[in-house]
């Protein structure tokens, strides 16, 4: 039950990438000012997702978990009856700050409610709306898109959003270890960080917004897009030096101390860069170069996804009984970057069955780095840091994310001009055409560079994901009794 608001609120992140077209025509916006409906989600998310621990100890876990469901569910219907952009914006921001708590909440409430030998059981369990939901949400949004309405998109997390709050409601109480902490905390008075505040806003807002828009605003030449490196440089440099010192900081750096803790963050990190732009890559290159619809480009996923299901249990289940999480962690690593590496050599001739089994390779050995990083993260924390652990180690794979999306789409055209200036080169007045028109010459010429562009971000992704591995053999083992 803990699970299923999660599960809405990631399958919102990506379900109205599919539909933005029909949302555009439907509200009388552009292309480019549709956008907005996703950046506007993805700042918002990414404000309140650093904060949302410390939010947890103020009002309550349970009760700022039911606050964002409520909060989620309700503005998920104002962006359904939403007329005009200005007004879907704003529901997407209130969706956003719904959605941003809900991950870190379940996830300390999973490290609370279950021993640490069962854990990664449940995390296994709980993985399903990390790794199912984004792969979901493309072929959801483009089916409900294509035969009803894109309103239907979000309208549909009505009926789930009252599901989960009565469920929650019912079965769910708080710690008595939790309920102690925050009425000490609270009889001591509150000391609200009002910078501290100032700056994960600003800083976190202005670096979505930079990843969202580097591309389409011509990077670094553009005016805007230096402000916004500037700001969010400055903002979470400061924010790290003057949250480590604060007595009550809205985000507790603090935690970085512990190494595991540390060292899973930054796996998290690679975990989201690599799996969210992954799962930009294939549905785009279907898409563009195949010829393929949103439904069928997400269909192209959809097999992965159920290789994922099946192999989650297994890995929570040998985790920690048989092998070491970190051993299983730097097995997957490896086994996502051998396949990257081979996914470089796919050729346009490639059909929808080989793609199905090329997203295979990809996400196979996920379940092996997520379960045992969910585990090990909570391996030496104190149990009253654990929503501020969730939050901060949600928010390093939020933001891993959205520099993997980023990146691939700059990496893309860098390398498209790349290979097109190459191919260029070599075409002379001597080049034999076939019967082949200068136009459709060009058009071979745009499309090759295009693809091997896709094969070069394929290639440069594995290689990180082989240079990560190796930082999870410094991971300490959970304890004798958690096997």
């Amino acid at each position: 039950m803990i699970s299923i608001a999660p599960f809405m609120e990631v399958l919102d992140t990506t379900i109205a990438n599919v539909s933005l077209t029909h949302i555009a025509g439907s509200l009388g916006a552009s292309q480019s000012e549709s956008t907005w409906v996703l950046t506007s989600y993805l700042v918002s998310n990414s404000i309140i997702l650093p904060i949302s621990g410390w939010l947890a100890q103020v009002v309550g876990r349970k009760r700022f978990y039911q606050i964002c469901v409520a909060l989620f569910t309700l503005s998920s219907v104002l962006c359904a009856v939403s007329t005009s952009l200005d007004m879907i914006i704003i529901a997407r921001i209130l969706q956003g700050l719904g959605g941003g708590g809900l991950q870190p909440a379940a996830q300390s409430m999973l490290a609370d409610s279950f021993p640490q030998e069962k854990r990664p059981q449940v995390f296994a369990l709980f993985g399903f709306t990390i790794i199912v939901a984004p792969a979901t949400g493309p072929i959801l949004g483009g089916w409900l898109t294509d035969n009803l309405s894109w309103h239907w998109i979000f309208l549909i997390n009505l009926p789930i959003g009252l599901v989960a709050l009565t469920l929650i409601g019912i079965f769910i109480s708080e710690p008595a270890l939790l309920i102690k902490e925050r009425r000490e905390m609270l009889a001591r008075g509150l000391k609200l960080d009002y910078f501290g505040l100032f700056l994960v806003a600003a800083g976190f807002g202005a670096l979505q917004i930079f990843l969202d828009k580097f591309e389409l605003d011509n990077g670094f030449s553009s005016p805007v897009i230096v402000t916004l490196c500037a700001v969010f440089v400055v903002s979470l440099s400061t924010l790290a030096v003057w949250e480590w010192q604060h007595p009550q900081p809205v985000m507790n750096f603090r935690l970085f101390k512990i190494r595991n803790f540390a060292i899973c963050s930054v796996v998290m990190f690679f975990i989201g860069f690599l799996f969210l732009s992954s799962t930009q890559l294939l549905p785009q290159l279907s898409q563009t170069l195949l010829g393929y619809d949103s439904e069928t480009a997400g269909m192209a996923l959809a097999l992965g996804s159920v290789v994922t299901i099946l192999v989650m249990p297994l890995a929570g289940f040998v985790t920690g009984r048989f092998v070491q999480p970190r051993f299983l962690m730097a097995f997957a690593l490896i086994e996502i970057g051998v396949s990257l590496i081979l996914d470089a050599h796919l050729s346009l001739n490639v059909t929808f069955n080989d793609l199905s089994l090329v997203r295979i390779g990809q996400v196979v050995a996920l379940p092996f780095i997520y379960i045992p990083v969910s585990a090990s993260s909570y391996i030496g924390m104190p149990g009253v840091n654990n929503g501020e652990a969730a939050a901060l180690i949600n928010q390093m794979r939020n933001i891993g994310g959205s520099i993997g999306i980023s990146f691939v789409t700059s990496m893309l055209a860098w390398r498209t001009q790349f290979h097109h200036a190459r191919y260029v080169e070599s075409i002379t007045p001597y080049t034999s055409l076939h019967g082949m028109s200068m136009a459709a010459l060009a058009r071979m010429v745009q499309t090759q560079a295009v693809f091997a562009s896709y094969l070069d971000v394929f290639w440069i992704i594995g290689v990180i994901a082989l240079c990560v591995w190796p930082m999870v053999l410094f991971l300490k083992s959970p304890p004798k009794r958690a096997g």
